[in-house]
Parts: structure tokens; C-alpha cells; sequence
């Protein structure tokens, strides 16, 4: 039985998350080379602002905002999920290069294949996952042994292999392509959110909209999942078939979010952890945190990020980068 004190925590830390997502988008809303002054949002907003205001608001900002905010969400959702079925808190879409095999396929789409452009931003997800996909085959079976089952740090160390060599393969890919294409994919790495119209927030939002409820679904089994085997077992579970289902929900978030945001680390192993710090370790308490606070921080970071260096911007990757490693070294020392 949940405690009605963590219960009151956790709905307290959803409302200021909440409120935090509000300001942050309000600011980026106002904020830019091109902006909107922020007396005029709400007359904007409402169909009363100038050609000019609404142009900005609606087609540069908004798509933006609400992109960056979608995929932190999968992001810290695909973390949350990697770390409860493999047992390892250092688990991460970007750490065990899951979104390096989604970038790997996604430049031989854009490298090599040409595609109608209005097929392009429904294309990107379903190709980033089966590159992730693969990856995420490949990484399972060397990390599986039949007699100890899923070894949890031969995961990791095996992932950061595959990324690593992933990123070989990038380099290679991109070594005879056209000057512009490498441009874009050398912003991909970095990165930078590139995928801010409309079209993405609709290839990206139905991933979210059946996958969020899924994952909650499964909230109680990721929790059985996180003890031993043998007491998962004694417990009536079906091991490999829920990991399967998991790791399937866990490899598709993290590609249809790297698909439009780019090569994003460390947002699914920041915000679980915090959520844990602050709801307790329980999945159905801490993922509803983790998702909103995964989406804050991808916000924030490339809100930052477009503040300091204007008008180009930081890339949020690397924002991202300059947060969350000290924090992998923190936990690394720690766990």
C-alpha cells in the first residue's frame, strides 16, 4: 500500500513541474532574435496579433517548444524504463547507444534514399526505430547469458561499445557526403533541435500517446522486474516476454524523440533519478515525475541555450551534455 504522504508528495511535485513547464514556455515564447513581446502573447494567441507576432508565435516558436518539450518527455520515459529492466541505474537511451543506431539510420535515409518532403517527418521515426531496434537486438544478445540471465553492467559496457562504434560508422557515412547534408548531420550529433514544425509534433505525438499509458500499465511489473530473477519467477512473471514488450516501448520513445531533437544524452538517466529522490522508487510514483521533469529540462536547456548565444544558439545536446555528465560522474561514484 502507497503511503498518502508520498502520494501528497508526488501530486505536489507534478504541480510544480507543471507550473515550471508554464513559465519556461512562456519565456521562450517571448524570448529570441524574433520574438514576440510578452505583453502581446495572450492578443497573439488569440487571433489578434499581427501577421508578423503570429508568424513568429505559431510557426517558429510554438512548434519548437512543444517539439523539445514531446521529446524530453520520451526521452527521460525510455531511461526510466531501460533502468528498471536491466537493473542499472547508469542506463540511458544515449548512453548504451540505442540513439546511435537511430542516427546511423536516419543519415542513410537522408544520405543516400530520396523521399517525397511531405513524407520525410512520418518517415524519420519508423526509420530511427528500426536503427535502434537493431541496435538494441545486437546489445541484448551479447549482454544475455542463459544461466545468469541479463547481466546489468556487461549491458552497459557492451552499449557503450556499440555507441561508440556507431559513431565510426557516422563519421564514415558522412565523410563523402555533400558539404550541406554534413552540416545537417554534424548539427544532428550535436544535438540541435531541428525538427520544429508542425508536421514532426504530428509523427511524434502518436508514439507518445500510446506508449505513455503503456508504460504505466506496466508500471507494476517494471517494479517486479527490479528484483531478482529467481523472485520475479517465484512470482508468476513472464520474464522475457515483459522485458521484450519493455525494451521494445523503451527503444521506440527514444527513437521518434533523437529522430527530431537529434543525438540527446543523459535525459534518461538525470530525470528518473531525481523523480526517485524525490517520489521514492516505486514506478507507478516516480514515472509520472520523471516524464514531466525530463520534458522541463530538455526545455529549459534549449531555452538556455538560445539566451546565451544569440542568434544561432546553443545547441540543447550540448546544454544537456554540460549538466548531466557531472551528474553520470556523481552517480557513477556514488552507485
Amino acid at each position: 500500500m502507497i503511503q498518502p504522504a508520498i502520494i501528497k508528495k508526488q501530486r505536489l511535485a507534478l504541480f510544480i513541474l507543471f507550473i515550471l513547464i508554464t513559465i519556461t514556455m512562456i519565456v521562450g515564447m517571448g524570448m529570441g532574435h524574433s520574438s514576440v513581446s510578452y505583453d502581446r502573447l495572450i492578443p497573439t494567441i488569440l487571433g489578434e496579433g499581427t501577421f508578423k507576432e503570429e508568424f513568429v508565435l505559431f510557426s517558429v516558436r510554438l512548434p519548437r517548444i512543444i517539439i523539445t518539450l514531446l521529446a524530453g518527455m520520451a526521452l527521460s520515459l525510455s531511461g526510466a524504463i531501460l533502468q528498471g529492466v536491466t537493473r542499472n541505474d547508469l542506463a540511458d537511451p544515449g548512453m548504451i547507444g540505442i540513439n546511435s543506431g537511430a542516427g546511423v539510420a536516419i543519415a542513410i535515409l537522408f544520405l543516400f534514399i530520396n523521399i517525397d518532403a511531405g513524407e520525410f517527418a512520418f518517415l524519420l521515426p519508423v526509420v530511427a526505430f528500426a536503427g535502434a531496434l537493431i541496435t538494441a537486438c545486437i546489445i541484448y544478445l551479447f549482454s544475455y547469458n542463459k544461466q545468469y540471465g541479463l547481466h546489468p553492467t556487461r549491458l552497459v559496457l557492451i552499449g557503450v561499445g556499440c555507441s561508440m562504434a556507431l559513431s565510426g560508422l557516422m563519421i564514415v557515412l558522412i565523410s563523402s557526403a555533400d558539404r550541406i547534408k554534413v552540416e545537417f548531420i554534424a548539427k544532428w550529433l550535436a544535438g540541435n533541435i531541428w525538427g520544429t514544425d508542425w508536421p514532426f509534433i504530428l509523427a511524434i505525438l502518436p508514439w507518445l500517446i500510446v506508449l505513455i499509458p503503456f508504460a504505466l500499465y506496466k508500471a507494476s511489473r517494471l517494479n517486479i522486474l527490479g528484483l531478482s530473477e529467481p523472485v520475479a519467477v517465484g512470482l508468476g512473471l513472464s520474464i522475457e516476454k515483459e522485458r521484450i514488450h519493455l525494451l521494445l516501448a523503451a527503444v521506440a520513445l527514444a527513437a521518434s524523440a533523437v529522430s527530431v531533437t537529434g543525438g540527446i544524452s543523459f535525459i534518461g538517466l538525470m530525470a528518473p533519478h531525481m523523480s526517485k529522490a524525490i517520489v521514492g522508487p516505486r514506478n507507478q510514483l516516480f514515472i509520472p515525475v520523471a516524464i514531466l521533469l525530463g520534458g522541463w529540462i530538455l526545455l529549459f536547456a534549449d531555452t538556455l541555450g538560445r539566451y546565451l548565444v544569440q542568434p544561432a544558439g546553443m545547441p540543447a545536446g550540448i546544454m544537456v551534455a554540460l549538466i548531466g555528465a557531472p551528474y553520470f560522474v556523481y552517480i557513477l561514484i556514488k552507485k
